[in-house]
């Protein structure tokens, strides 16, 4: 009995010895249950590392949804020039770049039958012409009868047609530029034979140049005819230029149900661009004041629950918000943000509810952190 006490004794001082244990490090506990604070910070578990990340506050701004178009820069206007003629040609007198003026002689078709035909046409018209007055006269005197007056004014009035029509004709052999412009195309040298209907020429207008882009009928209805635009040319990466609105066709595409828009180039584009350039165009959609923003590379999750982590007394903790207009890398936070509040922007790559954080600059973060937030900055602009 006495063996028995002793090792129940000792059984009891190592239970005792355990509470006392516990005991020591309940009162080490802060309030809650949680982990007191030591150095490293309040609610820091032993052990437990900051994660470094890059944060910015929630502001009020203003916010302007965009989207760009591409389309292909054209003169406001260019025409056609095509041979009413067949023939050889016997002089060109412009190339591709010359600037022209209304009248002036591009190239000349051989005319020298024609020439023969109108100068017999003359020569019928004169005495048609002649024979035409003096019946008049006798006619007026009754000496010739109503009959054979009407045959010599049909006469003269078919070799007045004759005429006109051949004198029309040698027009045609002098090709004339019916517009001031910049001659951007042409088909002929001299000595070729060319048909009727054949292009010689094509002359544009260089005065204003316009690119012609399509927008979707969704987006087309917030546009006005006037309004200012940003656009950029790709032959100039690093130049951006302005231009108007110049018109919005009235019809969309029923298949693809996108509008036509044509917007002119200012005075300053129009010294750089040139026909064929392709050109981005950036119209602004819709503007919206007072709204809170925070930088795209904030929003985590997919489109369908977009998310941020919200930094609170070194943590971070990931809250579910709704988002609107997304334009330059901002973001417009419709619900679940609080103006003055600081989101996590980069650092948030395998970050989880609760981490401990420590808010550092983004360039102090590892290469591949600042990477995938500037990346996800560059895809949100819409």
């Amino acid at each position: 009995m006495k063996r028995i006490w002793r090792r129940r004794k000792g059984r009891g001082a190592w239970v005792g010895l355990v509470l006392a244990a516990g005991a020591a490090a309940c009162g080490n506990s802060g309030e809650g249950g949680q982990p007191a604070g030591g150095p490293g910070g309040p609610g820091r578990m032993a052990g437990e590392r900051a994660v470094p990340v890059a944060t910015a506050a929630v502001e009020v701004g203003t916010i302007a949804r965009s989207i760009t178009v591409s389309g292909v820069v054209q003169p406001l206007r260019s025409v056609g020039i095509n041979s009413q003629l067949a023939g050889a040609v016997r002089e060109v007198n412009v190339e591709e770049g010359d600037v022209v003026r209304r009248g002036t002689v591009l190239a000349r078709l051989d005319d020298r039958e024609i020439r023969a035909q109108v100068a017999s046409a003359e020569a019928a018209f004169e005495v048609a012409q002649a024979t035409f007055q003096r019946s008049e006269r006798l006619f007026e005197r009754q000496v010739i009868t109503r009959a054979e007056y009407d045959r010599d004014r049909a006469a003269y009035m078919a070799a007045r047609a004759q005429l006109d029509q051949l004198r029309t004709r040698l027009a045609y052999a002098t090709i004339e530029a019916p517009i001031n412009g910049i001659v951007t195309e042409k088909f002929i040298e001299a000595g070729d034979i060319v048909s009727t209907q054949s292009r010689l020429f094509t002359l544009a207008d260089l005065d204003t140049l316009v690119a012609r882009v399509q927008v979707s009928e969704l987006d087309v209805v917030e546009l006005r005819e006037g309004a200012t635009v940003d656009i950029s040319l790709d032959a100039y990466p690093d130049r951006l230029f302005k231009a108007r609105i110049r018109r919005i066709f009235p019809t969309a595409d029923p298949a693809t149900r996108l509008v036509p828009v044509e917007v002119a180039l200012d005075e300053e584009a129009n010294a750089y661009a040139r026909p064929g350039f392709l050109a981005r165009v950036r119209l602004a959609l819709g503007t919206r004041s007072g709204v809170l923003l925070v930088p795209a590379s904030a929003i985590v999750g997919d489109a369908g629950s977009p998310a941020v982590f919200v930094v609170r007394e070194d943590r971070a903790f990931r809250r579910t918000v709704e988002t609107g207009l997304t334009s330059e890398g901002r973001v417009e936070i419709v619900a679940g943000l609080q103006p003055g509040e600081r989101v996590i922007v980069a650092g948030h790559n395998s970050l989880r509810d609760g981490a401990l954080v420590r808010e550092t600059q983004r360039s102090e973060l590892a290469p591949a952190e600042s990477g995938i937030a500037a990346s996800n900055a560059g895809g949100a602009d819409q």
